[in-house]
């Protein structure tokens, strides 16, 4: 065979190879409008998600029961959610596995309360506005838990973290659960001032990404690729944060369309590269603080009777192979 012919085989199956590539079926990820997903859509814009081995479809998907029961359901391959919510969505004979955490708050995220409330014990009796089902109903009750009460000694008022904030700065409730920039809008009113914030509870609050343990098997060498891609899309955002944050107002979305409006949402985020997700999620005999995170959310969602799965342990839930 002469040189010719055989470099033009060649070409043609490295032509093939990147053809089946391009058109293998992509992981379908799902995540809310949150600045913490915003660097899926640097690995997907800048090619690093194709060039690492694996092709995602982004999707905002708001209602969270809807997301998780996709999830569970196998209609979706990945989810991005607070840690906490997880166990509330998993049924027997579906394990969940934690592959990646993506972004822990830092301030983003608080209580803003009247003047006349010291403390979170000074809530006792007192009417404080929070989602139930939500990460700010476990945010409030891990405070509540710190000081020795439970949800039964406040008085919760059921409404978004958005309607939360603007009840507040109406000065229709002593206290709201919220997040920017609600939390600051409250605070700046007469009345008000931040409580707690997510600042100093670190690791508390924290965005993971799910798959189901069958999904965690069959695709193993591509979740690898999406936590490369992942770390490839936070190098970017330090090296060209212009074009970065250009490239995730435009791919979240919604709220956060604005460049400026998505930078300043990110400034009470901390992004989580690897090196950070090896000391949260640990090891078996010395176990990070997305351990603490997980035992709290299934103890408080368990005495809220929202957990289904019998002996859920936080061990359950963390994978750290694909970190490696």
């Amino acid at each position: 065979m002469n040189t010719s012919i055989k470099s033009l085989l060649v070409a043609s199956a490295l032509s093939a190879v990147t053809a089946l590539a391009a058109h293998a079926e992509a992981l379908k990820l799902a995540h809310s409008t949150w600045v913490g997903y915003g660097p899926f859509y640097i690995a997907q814009e800048k090619g690093f998600f194709t060039e690492e081995g694996v092709e995602i479809e982004l999707t905002v998907m708001e209602n969270t029961p809807l997301k998780m029961g996709a999830l569970m359901a196998g209609r979706i391959d990945i989810v991005a959610s607070t840690a906490d919510e997880f166990p509330t969505y998993m049924r027997d004979g579906k394990p969940l596995r934690y592959i990646l955490a993506v972004d822990n708050s830092n301030g983003g995220d608080g209580v803003v309360s009247n003047k006349d409330i010291a403390t979170v014990a000074d809530l006792k009796g007192r009417t404080v506005a929070f989602e139930e089902g939500s990460v700010s109903q476990f945010f409030i009750n891990a405070l509540l838990r710190r000081e020795g009460l439970t949800q039964d000694d406040i008085e919760m008022v059921n409404m978004t973290a958005t309607d939360a904030g603007v009840a507040f700065t109406a000065g229709r409730v002593d206290a709201a659960v919220t997040w920017e920039p609600s939390l600051s809008q409250g605070a700046a009113t007469e009345h008000g001032k931040i409580l707690v914030s997510s600042s100093e509870t670190p690791g508390l609050i924290v965005d993971v990404v799910a798959v189901l343990g069958s999904t965690a098997d069959e695709h193993e060498e591509e979740l690898k690729a999406f936590v490369r891609a992942w770390q490839r899309a936070l190098d970017f955002l330090e090296t060209n944060p212009d074009e970065a944050y250009q490239i995730m107002a435009v791919g979240v979305g919604g709220w956060l369309e604005d460049p400026n409006e998505f930078k300043a949402a990110a400034s009470g985020i901390q992004y989580l590269d690897i090196s950070t997700n090896l000391e949260m999620f640990g090891t078996a005999d010395a176990p990070g603080i997305l351990t603490d995170t997980i035992s709290n959310a299934i103890t408080i969602w368990g005495d809220l009777g929202r957990i289904k799965v019998e002996g859920l342990q936080a061990s359950d839930l963390i994978d750290t192979s694909f970190l490696q």
